[in-house]
């Protein structure tokens, strides 16, 4: 490791040479209080570029080792102060010059709480990885910006940053019992016979504009459960909660405009990840596996079991192998519905404002207009019950038009102001009284067949120099691959969105897609690994190990189902019938299993 004066004498002798000579730069460098790791530097002429780590030993930061110690501690640490150095580089980083390249970046995120590679806390050092961008014009190095970069302002944001003195430590607790109380919420949400939660004082309403920021002052509505809905909850830190529980089963969240339903129905999604303190969704919890199915016409679809919800399709008689290069919006969310189930969901979302209503429901009139027999197609009204009942899969949909669904439910919650109200007696009473209603087809909910994606799909993709690049917030590249992102609202930044396309690179240069492994058993191997080695085994040549925030497995699978270039077989389940459905008197007498029982075991066959 060589003296940081080594580094100002390279920067010196470079001035307003070609930027190339960046390059020279790379190497490890110590600095009075940490080390600056130069890893890889990218001579981009317009705008040079590096990776880098700064380490500080634990002597120095001292961080808590009670903050850290357990692994949730350790990644509300990480989480905190990967915050704490974003602020401090918008706090001390001055320098400015033309060209594309930020100073210096931590990729640290938004309002949730999730592992990432920008941060390691241990315990003999503290390290961040950051992208610092090289001084540049004309394609000339400035040196003397650099030196001020590099020697000025970085070490000012690593001493805010990451000295715990510098800190505000009840700041970095909040952090840590926010995240406890959010796992042992979301812990308990089974035995409470419950898939989300969401705690009474919970600002859901967003602001406008980009970023989720709660909104505040006057305008801010806190969630308040009427006793019918609520359920309570111990927490380590805030003891005992009570709030709004969304049982297993059939949900409907009604209400008219701007009530609220489609904002509780974006909170629930959101409640997948933990939050961080003041965000408002902090005790709001959701099953880690809830999938929000939307709309997505045009996208691609290689061969999905969409049986349930199609009997044929024109010169496709057979709907247990459905391909489209480019679907339509009704079939596009069979096709989601499908992936998730196949990939292990046990909770999906639906918003009749993000739906085609062909696919949710056909109301009496057109049944009587078109008959069934006639109609291909069956509505997600007539397998919601199958779903639950028969698959353990737990339904919520926001409507504030689909009576339809008042048939189906078992939980009906009226939203106005912003405030639930519970209301499945009145919709039921309601429901009864009506005249002309629709008849509702009753059916199984097969278990959509495994598929197997073949390795030469991939073809393109194998070998040097592929990685996945974020554009924007609705598309990633993997290699020439175009992937449009804009219905998976559960992908959270460019983090995750990098991740989960390097996620499939690394398991096409494992080998893990064989054309024999599903796509749930290929994940099964990249999570296994991640878990054992990190987030960083997942960064290929050319990408950069610092700028990963950890995906779920269902974000992965919805990127790789939306290649262009997948390819798959499927295997052919033969499934047993499944159990009679108790009736209302039966249930009474029993104890209920949990929503993720799995299914009566099955016959495979190729």
């Amino acid at each position: 490791m060589l003296p940081s004066d080594r580094l100002r004498d390279k920067l010196i002798v470079m001035n307003g040479r070609g930027t190339q000579v960046y390059r020279t730069l790379a190497g490890a460098y110590r600095f009075d209080r940490f080390e600056l790791h130069l890893d890889a530097i990218h001579p981009d002429p317009s705008s040079p570029s590096c990776w880098a780590r700064v380490r500080m030993d634990q002597a120095e930061a001292q961080v808590p080792p009670a903050l850290w110690e357990s692994p949730s501690g350790r990644l509300a640490a990480e989480a905190f102060l990967s915050r704490a150095v974003h602020e401090a580089i918008g706090h001390h980083v001055r320098t400015r010059w033309q060209g594309k390249a930020a100073p210096v970046v931590i990729h640290a995120g938004g309002g949730e709480i999730l592992r990432r590679s920008c941060c390691t806390v241990g315990e003999e050092f503290v390290e961040i990885r950051l992208t610092i961008g090289l001084p540049a014009e004309g394609r000339k190095v400035l040196a003397k910006m650099a030196q001020t970069l590099l020697f000025d302002e970085l070490p000012a944001a690593v001493q805010a940053g990451l000295v715990w003195a510098n800190l505000a430590a009840d700041a970095g607790l909040r952090h840590r019992d926010a995240l406890e109380d959010y796992l042992a919420l979301r812990e308990a949400l089974d035995a409470l016979g419950l898939v989300a939660f969401v705690a009474d004082g919970s600002v859901l309403p967003r602001e406008d504009g980009p970023g989720d920021r709660p909104l505040r002052g006057g305008r801010a509505v806190a969630l308040h459960a009427p006793d019918e809905l609520a359920a309570t909850v111990t927490l380590p830190h805030r003891g005992a909660v009570r709030g709004l529980g969304i049982r297993r089963g059939v949900t409907v969240i009604a209400g008219g405009t701007f009530s609220g339903k489609s904002t509780l129905l974006a909170a629930l999604s959101a409640g997948v990840y933990p939050h961080v303190p003041g965000d408002g969704r902090e005790l709001v919890a959701t099953v880690p596996d809830a999938v929000w199915i939307l709309t997505e016409p045009l996208r691609r679809v290689e061969h999905v079991d969409v049986s349930a919800f199609l009997r044929g399709l024109p010169h496709r008689p057979d709907a247990t192998t459905v391909s489209f290069e480019h679907v339509t919006g009704t079939v596009s969310m069979a096709v989601g519905v499908a992936e998730a189930v196949e990939i292990g969901s046990r909770m999906l979302l639906f918003d009749e404002d993000e739906s085609t209503v062909a696919f949710l429901v056909r109301d009496a009139a057109m049944q009587q207009l078109v008959p069934a027999e006639r109609d291909p197609a069956i509505p997600l009204v007539d397998r919601l019950r199958a779903l639950w009942e028969v698959r353990g899969v737990s339904s919520v949909i926001a409507t504030g038009s689909l009576g339809e669904y008042l048939d189906v439910a078992d939980e009906v919650i009226v939203m106005e102001g912003f405030q639930p109200h519970a209301a499945t007696d009145r919709a039921r009473s309601i429901a009864a009284g009506f005249t002309g209603r629709r008849t509702y087809i009753s059916g199984e909910f097969g278990m959509p067949m495994p598929r197997c994606p073949l390795p030469r799909g991939f073809g393109g993709l194998r070998g040097r120099g592929h990685r996945t690049e974020p554009r924007g917030h609705a598309e990633i590249g993997i290699g020439r691959e175009a992937i449009s992102t804009a219905a998976l609202r559960q992908l959270v930044g460019a983090g995750q969105a990098s991740a989960a396309g390097d996620a499939i690179l690394y398991a096409l240069a494992k080998g893990y897609v064989d054309g024999n492994a599903s796509v749930a058993e290929i994940l099964d191997r990249v999570f296994a690994d991640i878990e054992a080695h990190g987030l960083g085994v997942l960064a290929t040549e050319g990408s950069h190990a610092g700028g990963y925030a950890l995906p779920r497995r269902h974000e992965v699978a919805a990127v790789l189902n939306r290649m262009r270039a997948l390819q798959v077989r499927t295997r052919r389940v033969i499934q047993e019938a499944p159990p009679p459905v108790a009736s209302e008197a039966d249930e009474a007498d029993k104890v209920e299993p949990p929503a993720g029982d799995p299914p009566p075991a099955a016959n495979e066959t190729v």
